[in-house]
């Protein structure tokens, strides 16, 4: 990290300033286990050629759509353990942040992917709602019986956790989304057995689809976010800006601020700090650093100090 500086600031580097740098902590690997990841790859595919002969056979659109539900998600899972893999690899010439926003990228296309798959349940669904179709329901039963017990061992692999980054959560949605899809061929296939209510299938599946799709979304929006720079949830830059001034003496003024995330969970910052005539250059860069990491969260800031006026023309814009 450097810091910019307007004519006439004085700067020395201090160890606050160099924790900053902390290549482990800025640029270090994603908090994903590519190994869990790999795992679950394996565990899902051959779940999902179990369900998709077990819905061939039993004509069960509830488990052929879990069966390319879990198709979708053994692919993502796959790029899901390449992300993880990618996003260890150190920074280079070319990519100064290193590869950890591949991410975001992977947990955004995976919520893309889910959004479509809902749309192609849907439409058999209410097709099968008109045309209702014979079901062989214990072979439904049983393969759906299965498909539950396999997806709820991969989600223990996976783990769980409130701040995972976007590609083990967007890993754990795919699993989310499996396990609900073969919770609703169980009662699908229970519904049809000892009821013969053939419509339960493609309704059940209708109902599957639409919790789905709103985990997806919001996976959807989160990813967005991040890959247009917005700043992260819970930061209030207006408040963040008035805190920096009040509490760090030796400032006069705090402009140009802007807070992204690299990752989910890796806030950033860049800010022009505007000194008051004589403070020192290093203690307050310090505690600018050390409030920041503390307070909000933000590990890595580019500071450019400044002793006089901006220099940067519509710099407050």
């Amino acid at each position: 990290m450097s810091h910019d500086h307007a004519p006439h600031a004085h700067h020395h580097h201090s160890p606050e300033h160099e924790h900053a740098h902390d290549p482990d902590h800025d640029h270090g690997a994603s908090s994903s286990n590519p190994r869990k990841l790999l795992l679950a790859f394996a565990l899902t595919s051959i779940t999902m050629l179990v369900e998709a002969a077990g819905g061939w056979i039993s004509g069960s659109l509830a488990l052929l759509a879990d069966a390319g539900h879990m198709l979708v998600d053994a692919t993502a899972l796959l790029f899901a353990w390449l992300g993880a893999w990618f996003a260890r690899k150190p920074a280079d010439a070319l990519r100064s942040f290193g590869y950890a926003r591949l991410e975001v990228l992977v947990g955004y296309t995976n919520a893309l992917t889910q959004i479509l798959l809902v749309a192609w349940i849907a439409y058999e669904a209410v097709s099968r709602l008109f045309e209702p179709a014979p079901i062989l329901s214990g072979t439904m039963l049983l393969v759906a019986c299965i498909g539950l017990l396999v997806n709820l061992v991969v989600l223990r692999v996976l783990g769980g956790h409130e701040h995972d980054d976007l590609n083990t959560a967007a890993a754990r949605l795919h699993v989310i989304g499996d396990l609900l899809g073969s919770l609703g061929a169980v009662i699908a296939a229970l519904v049809v057995r000892y009821l013969d209510w053939l419509w339960a299938d493609p309704a059940i599946s209708l109902l599957v689809s639409a919790l789905i799709l709103r985990s997806a979304w919001h996976l959807l929006r989160r990813s967005a976010h991040i890959l247009l720079e917005g700043v992260p949830e819970g930061v209030d830059v207006d408040a963040l800006t008035r805190r920096l001034e009040a509490g760090v003496d030796g400032i006069c003024g705090v402009h140009h601020l802007h807070v992204w995330q690299l990752a989910g969970g890796r806030r950033m910052a860049t800010l022009h700090a505007q000194l008051v005539e004589g403070s020192n250059t290093d203690a307050v860069l310090s505690r600018l650093q050390s409030l920041l990491r503390h307070e909000f969260g933000i590990s890595h800031a580019t500071i450019q100090v400044e002793s006089a006026a901006c220099p940067q023309a519509h710099c407050c814009d």
